[in-house]
Order: C-alpha cells, then sequence, then structure tokens
C-alpha cells in the first residue's frame, strides 16, 4: 500500500490545484466581464439558441487582449475583448464571431471541463509514477522524460477536444442556417490574428491543432454530409 501513497498523494493534490484554479478562473472572469450586447452578434446567437431549443444564449466579452474564446467551467461562454474589437474593426465577420461561440459550446455541451478535471488528476499521477520508475533507473535525465511524456499526452488530449467541439459546431451552424464556410474561413484567419499576441495569452486559452488540419477534418465533415446514401 505504501508504493502506492506518492501516486494517491498526487491525485488528491491534483484534484485540491483544479478546484482552486476553477475557483479563481470564476472570480477574475466575474471581476472582468461583462455580457455582450450587440445587437447583429445577438441575432446569430438567438439563430444558435433556436436550433438547441434554447431561449437565449448569453455570451460574455472577457477584458483581455489576446484573440480567443473561452468556454469556462461553470458553462458560462466567453469572447475576448481582443476578438470582439476584431470584429468591430470589420476584420472578423459576425458569421465568424457566431463559429467561435459555436466551437465553445461544444466544449460546454460534451463535458470537456468535466473530463479535463478526470485527465488533469490522472497526469498527475502518471507523472509522479514515471518519475518513480524512470529516476530510479535514469537518475536526472528520468524526470525531464516524465515531464515531457505527461506534456504530450495532455496536448493530444486537448487537441482531441478541439476537434469534437469543431464538429460539434459545424453541425449546429448547418443547424441554424449558418454554414460551415464562416469556420473555415475564421480559421484561415487565426494565424494572422493571434500572431503578435499569441505569447501573452493564458495557458488555459491555448492548445489548438493547426489550422490546416482542422479545416481539413471539416472538409471530411462536409464529404460525409453530403455523400449519397
Amino acid at each position: 500500500m505504501l508504493k502506492f501513497t506518492p501516486i494517491l498523494l498526487a491525485i488528491l493534490y491534483a484534484l485540491a490545484m483544479y478546484r482552486f484554479s476553477v475557483w479563481r478562473t470564476g472570480k477574475e472572469l466575474d471581476q472582468k466581464s461583462t455580457e455582450l450586447a450587440d445587437p447583429h452578434l445577438k441575432r446569430l446567437t438567438d439563430r444558435l439558441a433556436a436550433s438547441l431549443d434554447l431561449h437565449r444564449i448569453p455570451v460574455y466579452v472577457y477584458e483581455i487582449d489576446p484573440v480567443n474564446g473561452l468556454a469556462a467551467p461553470d458553462g458560462r461562454i466567453f469572447i475576448t475583448r481582443g476578438f470582439y474589437r476584431k470584429f468591430q474593426n470589420g476584420e472578423v465577420t459576425g458569421e465568424e464571431m457566431a463559429s467561435v461561440i459555436a466551437h465553445e459550446l461544444g466544449h460546454v455541451a460534451l463535458g470537456h471541463s468535466r473530463r479535463r478535471m478526470i485527465d488533469f488528476s490522472g497526469q498527475n499521477a502518471l507523472r509522479t509514477a514515471l518519475v518513480m520508475v524512470l529516476g530510479r533507473f535514469i537518475p536526472f535525465i528520468g524526470i525531464w522524460i516524465a515531464n515531457m511524456l505527461t506534456s504530450l499526452l495532455a496536448a493530444g488530449l486537448s487537441r482531441s477536444d478541439e476537434y469534437e467541439a469543431d464538429a460539434y459546431a459545424a453541425a449546429l451552424l448547418t443547424k441554424a442556417g449558418i454554414g460551415v464556410e464562416p469556420q473555415k474561413s475564421l480559421f484561415r484567419k487565426l494565424d494572422a490574428l493571434t500572431e503578435k499576441r499569441a505569447g501573452m495569452a493564458p495557458a488555459w486559452l491555448l492548445s489548438h491543432p493547426h489550422t490546416d488540419q482542422r479545416i481539413e477534418a471539416l472538409e471530411q465533415l462536409e464529404r460525409k454530409w453530403h455523400a449519397p446514401s
């Protein structure tokens, strides 16, 4: 039993840190956000809401500059002030903004926040186990290898979530009559939109797959939907 104690402690520590992170993130979002009140975007979010049989979808503006969207652990949807500014300047269309909101709705609907809690705990337990094993056989380098392996696992899980949310958004946008094209056109703009600000964004707003791969995944979905049965 004693040999498993470090792993159990790692899991408990991970859960405690996750709960603290959720609380801290929620508090910051409460302090630095206001509900979006843009008539054009509201008409688009109302179309998304109707497709989901919802009365409305509240969206909040998070007062930071990096261009991004966020599905908070409590289920609220946010776009950053930097992203909304791109829309106001005409660099991003309303339909493209709706595709961001649909994507974040996908994260909420698919339970990615809850899954991340389980993954986060498991990754910390795995890291502890690898450090114990590799550190015994490969001193000094073993810790580095353990961290690298768990980081690769986390990145893979994050990319999987992004693809799932993309597919959810594509289906929702199609049902709402907006279509998938705004989603793809936004992906083509993302590198330029985020190039100067990417290094400033909090870690929990990042880790997305390459845009070309996301566009290809959407086009595969479209071909599947339009293929003769």
